[in-house]
């Protein structure tokens, strides 16, 4: 094979992979089913179905240390991290038996995507000195040294749906 054609096929499995690719990135979770149709055919009997999303964590941009006059060290040294992604989306139905009859009816269950901010904890430490002083002629002043704790934080507004339906009569 030419190194000119090894150099086209090369581009052309690339392209194809960034294609296939981009899709699962662009996603905002993968999506899961429990394979149990085993489990009927064995059993004779109908199962639940299950199926879900497997959540992709995006890490966000943290904020940088801000400087404050007076301060030997800028404030949050260590900065907190923001991470953005979806809580998982679950369906769930499964056969419930009628009571009089024979017919049987399905109850449901689902959560739908919701979104969730978190925010790591994160910390603020300055110096047991002052900033530089001009009336001690450029020397600083000693205090106490301050340790401060940023805490962290999470949004989300979960949901969820439950249904019941019956059989036609």
């Amino acid at each position: 094979m030419k190194s000119t054609t090894r150099g086209t096929l090369a581009a052309v499995v690339t392209c194809v992979a960034a294609a296939v690719a981009t899709p699962a990135v662009a996603a905002e979770g993968v999506p899961v089913a429990v394979p149990l149709d085993g489990v009927e055919r064995a059993f004779d009997t109908e199962m639940p179905k299950i199926s879900g999303t497997v959540p992709l964590v995006t890490p966000g941009r943290p904020q940088g240390p801000r400087y404050v006059e007076g301060r030997m060290l800028p404030e949050r040294a260590i900065p907190q991290l923001p991470f953005t992604t979806v809580l998982p989306a679950a369906d769930v139905s499964t056969p419930l038996p009628d009571v009089l009859g024979n017919a049987f009816g399905r109850v449901s269950a689902s959560t739908p995507h919701s979104g969730l901010r978190t925010l790591t904890p994160g910390a603020s430490l300055d110096a047991p000195l002052t900033g530089v002083r001009r009336d001690r002629v450029g020397l600083p002043d000693p205090k106490l040294p301050e340790v401060a704790l940023l805490a962290p934080a999470l949004q989300a507004a979960p949901g969820a749906d439950l249904g019941l339906t019956t059989p036609e009569l």
